[in-house]
């Protein structure tokens, strides 16, 4: 088998056998075919793609290139939730302590943000003491005694994403549905969840700005995990203004607390509450009506709040600061952006928010970044609100003063203000099962 007949059979727009994909990546990652030929491949995937049946292969081969996580030892239904990324997304910090509370078993790897989203990681390193590198042993464990635990990935799961992906931001061929669904499902897979929920966002603030692209993707994603022998469920949720009124780490943490106590904003809670629905309905935990009651008792009776202390004391962190958020401290230094005129909030470039926050010391550029945990934003007014003339639209923190003024100018330009109320969109879009795309926007 040579690589050079497997680039022209898919430039050629042939169907790729399991064993041609499998010999291309186990040859890939052990250095024996070259990041030329790669490259090629992958542009021939970028123009021709691939069906359902090849993206499955190779999301296996991926996922089979290191590390497995063995899950065996947890009693139950596993199960997972994956986000494609946002700002604001804070929810895996309410919807996983949801879950436990309501019995199911949440055994989560999550990741760092980069650029103009946030990673799960960093708002949990935000808690003092809080460790994500947890060992397997005590992964399961964490997740046999309390029901849940949320860690970092091991150095060695799916080396052959890692790999791919970094050939594939600079060859332009990171937009390749079949490759984008590969390079998430294949750390889904490896993770060893039984169920998964995916949060496909859309929008300004997310990677696919179109309901149309997400679902797309969706259905990739849902057949891939589905052929692959597990249970999967899609919801194309809206991200096309910022979840919550809080970006930044220790910002975020402190909303997902408020949200667990029954305190927080509208938006982020409803969506919580659909997918901790959706992850129990998967668990075999009821119907999702009777899920959607469940969870909502979890946060009214104080039971989800307290799963989240008992993970955070798990991981070794200060669960004091969940109970009283002032622990957290706050920034040196506050900006304020006002509004230059009076109106209704029409839109907010949610993408432009995130990198505020960015430039604020929020977020990273580069992997090796330092963040700064208490920077951030308050969204004090959000799409469809009123304002006047020179009230305040945001909030601005960081712990040097030097960032405001860059930071105050970007987000400033992410506000329209105009005369019209805009009309409003539901905040879950659209569900995508293996057999139906069901549609709430139309």
């Amino acid at each position: 088998m040579r690589m050079y007949d497997i680039i022209m059979k898919k430039r050629n727009g042939g169907v790729l056998s399991k064993d041609e994909i499998h010999f291309m990546i186990d040859g890939y990652v052990k250095g024996e075919i070259p990041d030329y030929q790669m490259s090629a491949m992958t542009m021939a995937i970028y123009f021709q793609g691939m069906n359902d049946e090849e993206t499955t292969e190779l999301t296996l081969a991926m996922a089979a290139s290191g590390d497995q996580m063995d899950l065996s030892g947890i009693a139950g239904v596993k199960v997972d939730k994956h986000s494609t990324g946002g700002v604001g997304d804070k929810t895996t910090l309410v919807l996983a302590p949801i879950v436990a509370a309501c019995g199911g078993r949440v055994a989560k790897m999550s990741g760092r943000g980069l650029g103009h989203t946030g990673g799960t990681l960093d708002k949990l390193e935000s808690i003092p003491g809080l460790s994500i590198a947890v060992e397997p042993e005590r992964f399961v464990r964490t997740v046999n005694e309390i029901g849940l635990c949320v860690a970092g990935q091991t150095g060695n799961l799916v080396p052959a994403d890692k790999k791919l992906y970094a050939l594939r931001d600079v060859t332009a061929t990171v937009d390749s549905l079949p490759l984008i669904a590969s390079s998430i499902m294949s750390k889904k897979l490896a993770s060893g969840s039984d169920a998964i929920v995916l949060d496909v966002k859309t929008g300004s603030g997310a990677f696919m700005k179109t309901t149309e692209d997400s679902i797309g993707l969706a259905q990739k994603m849902v057949a891939i995990g589905t052929l692959a022998g597990r249970k999967v469920v899609a919801l194309i949720t809206d991200m096309d203004t910022p979840l919550g009124h809080y970006v930044g780490n220790a910002l975020e943490v402190q909303e997902a607390v408020a949200t667990l106590k029954g305190q927080g904003p509208e938006d982020l809670t409803d969506v919580c509450l659909t997918l901790a629905a959706n992850m129990m309905e998967l668990s075999g935990l009821g119907g999702y009506e009777q899920c959607l009651a469940m969870a909502k008792q979890s946060i009214a009776d104080g039971s989800a709040f307290e799963k989240l202390c008992a993970m955070v004391e798990a991981q070794g962190g200060d669960a004091r600061v969940l109970k009283d958020p002032a622990l957290f401290g706050q920034a040196k230094f506050t900006g304020e952006l006002r509004a230059p005129a009076a109106g209704y909030v029409q839109h907010i470039d949610t993408e432009g928010c995130g990198i505020a926050a960015a430039m604020l010391g929020a977020g990273r550029e580069k992997k090796e970044d330092d963040i700064d945990m208490l920077a951030g934003l308050y969204l004090a007014k959000k799409e469809g609100d009123r304002v006047e003339a020179g009230e305040i639209l945001a909030l601005l923190y960081t712990c040097e003063e030097e960032k405001l003024d860059g930071a105050r100018e970007r987000l400033a330009a992410c506000y329209r203000i105009g005369e019209e109320k805009p009309a409003s969109l539901p905040l879950i879009l659209a569900k995508v099962t293996t057999d139906r795309v069901e549609r709430y926007d139309v």
